[in-house]
């Protein structure tokens, strides 16, 4: 009989003292989990740097105009970079890339010099985009010398509403859509003035960030 309740008493103890081995580790971890998500000052980072996160089903985006006459424009979708110097595809003009309204998917980049250049490749590069497509533009130079009326009503079209008044040298992002009902909202445009230029005849980098609805069917 008291080797029955030296048992008993041996396996109560090896009980007690697994139970609070595992209590105690389970209350280290949460203990460390919740002391680190104190000490964690760390911002979270959204698709291509944007401040916030998009809602569901919208693409993240973020852009900016050429800097002079010496840095590229960037253009980011999804946390993809579809445009930038470091790629080498961007250009002096206006820099376009066209994504899919549906899947965010890049489809093409070009630039059109609007300084040098011919603007009909431009026009007819501007009619042939399809419905439903993301078009997204940047200006890097100079992106007006050479536009006519008939190139700005095509991106009027696109829902741009300060593309009317691009004048030399001014910098200027948009993103807009084709078959857009509306006027879009991401527009930013900065003009030339020798009086408020932060280069010597270029206006400062123009940026811009935000969240483009999924097209639906």
């Amino acid at each position: 009989m008291r080797m029955a309740g030296a048992i008993k008493l041996v396996v109560a103890v090896a009980v007690f003292l697994l139970t609070f081995y595992v209590i105690s580790q389970v209350f280290e971890i949460k203990l460390d989990s919740n002391l680190g998500n104190l000490f964690d000052t760390k911002p979270p980072r959204y698709k291509c740097g944007i401040s916030k996160a998009c809602p569901e089903k919208h693409f993240a985006f973020k852009m900016a105009s050429g800097a002079a006459n010496v840095v590229g424009p960037k253009i980011c979708v999804e946390d993809n970079i579809l445009m930038s110097g470091v790629k080498n595809n961007v250009g002096r003009g206006i820099n376009v890339a066209l994504v899919n309204g549906k899947t965010g998917e890049a489809l093409r980049t070009e630039y059109f010099d609007m300084w040098g250049g011919d603007v009909a490749p431009f026009i007819e590069f501007l009619k042939s985009i399809q419905d439903g497509t993301i078009v997204l533009m940047g200006t890097y130079d100079d992106g007006a010398t050479k536009l006519t009326n008939e190139a700005r009503l095509l991106i009027a079209a696109l829902g741009s509403t300060a593309i009317s008044n691009l004048d030399f040298r001014d910098n200027w992002v948009f993103c807009g859509g084709k078959g857009i009902k509306t006027k879009s909202p991401f527009e930013q445009h900065i003009k030339n003035n020798k009086d408020t230029n932060k280069y010597e005849g270029w206006p400062e980098v123009v940026e811009m960030e935000g969240c483009i609805p999924q097209k639906q069917d």
